[in-house]
């Protein structure tokens, strides 16, 4: 349920881009030295946007460097962290942690169980750090797996679990901009769960898994449906970040609010119309 929150990066400039994966590469960082390679393989670009959004919120002090590592072995690249950069990669843990189980409890999905139990000492004393964050999002993943256990179709009911577990993730203080920025990530987290769940729908239909659009994929216009839905979302999402005063990395966040986060699902939506002409196709004896 990750990789949705992403820039758009022909609409970018060079240095934006490079901007971009420099936080990229500094979550990275973050990751591997405090959690090691388990840590590091846990990375999302969901997060890196989280990162870019709490940095220029607070404008925390930055370290920049050049390094070289093994996905760039030949040249150096930029790479940028910050205290919100350690918060985000704690946040990444605890959530890869509770998901793998998740997935364990619901699917027995081995080797979600197997990782889970890597990552489980770290999970525990970020647990303990942030103790009331991570109430709340084991009560927001334990209410989803209930959800969809009862085979729920609300629209809204379903992907309000998700929606509060990155509300939550999403302030990291209790200040003056709390509200706002739950109000970003909840309805963030609800697009993620929703785009999530239209991409997946045909897999899910074959086999016979839990998605949220399966009593609804037969309406008329289905397809127009779900992106009038997700519109007026990302709407809500962008409302709360405009009254936020962001000035450092605004561009970016905004190719990204804006943009970035349309590319998969008009990626899916192309994807789903060709399989459902191939589908017209065979069953019509391959007649157009």
């Amino acid at each position: 349920m990750y990789g949705y929150v992403i820039v758009n990066k022909p609409e970018m400039k060079f240095k934006e881009y490079d901007r971009y994966r420099s936080y990229y590469c500094g979550l990275c960082d973050v990751l591997k030295d405090k959690y090691g390679f388990n840590g590091q393989i846990s990375i999302s670009y969901d997060m890196t946007f989280l990162v870019l959004l709490l940095t220029g919120l607070y404008e925390p002090e930055t370290k920049y460097y050049k390094t070289r590592c093994v996905a760039h072995p030949v040249s150096k690249h930029e790479v940028r962290k910050n205290e919100m950069t350690d918060y985000v990669a704690d946040m990444n843990v605890l959530m890869t942690y509770y998901k793998c189980m998740d997935d364990w409890n619901d699917e027995k999905k081995v080797t979600r169980r197997a990782f889970a139990g890597l990552l489980k000492k770290h999970a525990d004393k970020i647990s303990k750090k942030y103790s009331d964050k991570a109430v709340i999002i084991r009560q927001s993943l334990d209410g989803l797996s209930s959800a969809e256990s009862a085979g729920e179709d609300n629209i809204d009911k379903a992907a309000s679990y998700f929606a509060g577990l990155m509300s939550v993730m999403a302030a990291v203080y209790e200040d003056e901009w709390t509200q706002e920025l739950k109000r970003l990530g909840y309805y963030l987290g609800k697009f993620i769960y929703l785009c999530d769940a239209y991409e997946d729908l045909e897999g899910d239909i074959k086999a016979g898994r839990y998605n949220v659009f399966k009593t609804h994929c037969m309406q008329e216009d289905f397809d127009g449906i779900c992106e009038s839905i997700l519109n007026s979302t990302m709407a809500e999402c962008a409302r709360a970040f405009e009254r936020l005063p962001i000035i450092q990395e605004a561009e970016i966040l905004r190719n990204i609010i804006y943009s970035g986060v349309w590319t998969r699902f008009q990626a899916a939506r192309e994807k789903r119309n060709k399989q459902l002409e191939q589908n017209r196709r065979d069953n019509s004896g391959g007649s157009v």
